[in-house]
Order: C-alpha cells, then sequence, then structure tokens
C-alpha cells in the first residue's frame, strides 16, 4: 500500500487511488456532526449559486456553509460543529459549501473512490482502507502547507495505517498556538467559535466513513458508510 500525503494545488492533481480529502477546520468535521444527528440526503458543493438554486427548487433544505469563515448570506447555519451539533436533522436535505474542503471534491478527478477526512472519525477511514487494501492512497490536505490541522490528520490517519507511533493528543495541544489559534482570539468568536476547535479534534467521536458520490450536476452526495 503506498501512501501519499499531498497539499491541495498537487493532490488535485496527482491524486490516484482512495482519495481521503482532509478538512479538519471544520467542513468534513461539520459533515460528520451532519450525518451523526440523521440528515436523510447530504450534498456537497462548490459553488455557492448551486446552493442558492437548489434552495429556490427545494423550499425545505437547509444551507450549511461559509466564505472566508463566515455564515453565507440566506444560509441556515455556518460552517461550525458549535451550531449543528444539537440539531436534529431528520428527514432534512443539508446542501454544504465551503471555502475549501467542498472544493476540493468537486476538483479531484481521476481517482477509484473519494472519502472526506477529518480527525473525529480518522480510525474509521482508516479501518475502511485497511479492508480495502488498495495499492494507492492520497491524502489531501485542503489547507496549505501552514495549516498544521490537516496535515497532522493526514500523518494520523497514515500512522494507523503503517503502524507508526504520533502522541495526536499531544500534537492536538499545539495546534492552538499555531492553525487553531483563531478560535482562541476573542475578537473573532463571532467567526471562529472556540468550541468548534474542540468538537473538531475529538479524535475519533465518530465509527463511520464519508464517502463521496459525484454527479455531473455538481452535487455530490455525501454517504455515510458504517
Amino acid at each position: 500500500m503506498n501512501i501519499n500525503i499531498l497539499h491541495m494545488i498537487d493532490g488535485l492533481e496527482d491524486a490516484k487511488g482512495i482519495a481521503v480529502i482532509i478538512d479538519v477546520f471544520r467542513a468534513f468535521s461539520v459533515e460528520a456532526y451532519i450525518v451523526n444527528n440523521n440528515v436523510q440526503t447530504l450534498i456537497a458543493v462548490g459553488d455557492k449559486q448551486i446552493a442558492y438554486n437548489y434552495k429556490e427548487k427545494n423550499k425545505d433544505c437547509i444551507l450549511v456553509g461559509e466564505r472566508y469563515g463566515r455564515i453565507l448570506p440566506g444560509f441556515d447555519f455556518g460552517n461550525s460543529p458549535y451550531e449543528i451539533k444539537n440539531v436534529d436533522f431528520s428527514g432534512k436535505t443539508v446542501i454544504h459549501t465551503t471555502s475549501s474542503g467542498t472544493q476540493g471534491i468537486v476538483k479531484v478527478q481521476n481517482v477509484d473512490e473519494i472519502l472526506t477526512g477529518s480527525l473525529v472519525n480518522a480510525k474509521a477511514i482508516a479501518e475502511y482502507i485497511k479492508n480495502k487494501n488498495p495499492k494507492e492512497i492520497t491524502l489531501i490536505c485542503t489547507g496549505t502547507k501552514a495549516q498544521s490541522e490537516d496535515g497532522l490528520c493526514a500523518k494520523y490517519i497514515k500512522s494507523l495505517l503503517d503502524g507508526s507511533y504520533i502522541d495526536i493528543e499531544d500534537e492536538i495541544e499545539k495546534l492552538k498556538s499555531t492553525s487553531g489559534a483563531k478560535f482562541f482570539d476573542k475578537s473573532l468568536q463571532d467567526v471562529f467559535n472556540k468550541e468548534d476547535f474542540y468538537l473538531c479534534t475529538e479524535v475519533n467521536k465518530f465509527n463511520f466513513v464519508l464517502k463521496v458520490d459525484k454527479r455531473e450536476n455538481g452535487l455530490n452526495y455525501i454517504k455515510r458508510i458504517v
């Protein structure tokens, strides 16, 4: 099993085999919470206008997402697990769009499967990959190389696959002074709530995998796999 860790620009072009698109802060952590809260249909889109158009035709759907961290106008929720952690999505369709994570879903091509990646279900992802035993794995960090939470998640999943060691709790603590510092900035609490940091770094909280079913119409269905 060949495991590659790439970042968004190179990763989208060079991805092979099973691609895990990682966005810890916050897109794919949010999707895990939405799925855990019994959503009927979860759809990820890149273009925010697709979300608005879908809402126009389907008034009961729920819009979740952001640009530059802030909730989009007319959306029901921002890209925050704290906002939706106690929301019951039973029987609902949720459309999700973000600045990074969902863009990666849209843009990655020519791979065998696409999974979303986050710390909250990292072990489940690794177990799924082990059972598949593919020749190629590509772990794609959707943030820049300076955004260390995605790189940490990639290294952690890799460690679960190849048996290497990483002190995940210690590494998460370090995030508080690096890419996670924005969650502890009092002036940014309306955008990056402190609780989001803890909800996004609750390692292995969920035991399911989220697989992407891409459609030509720009609607990418997120399917729960146990």
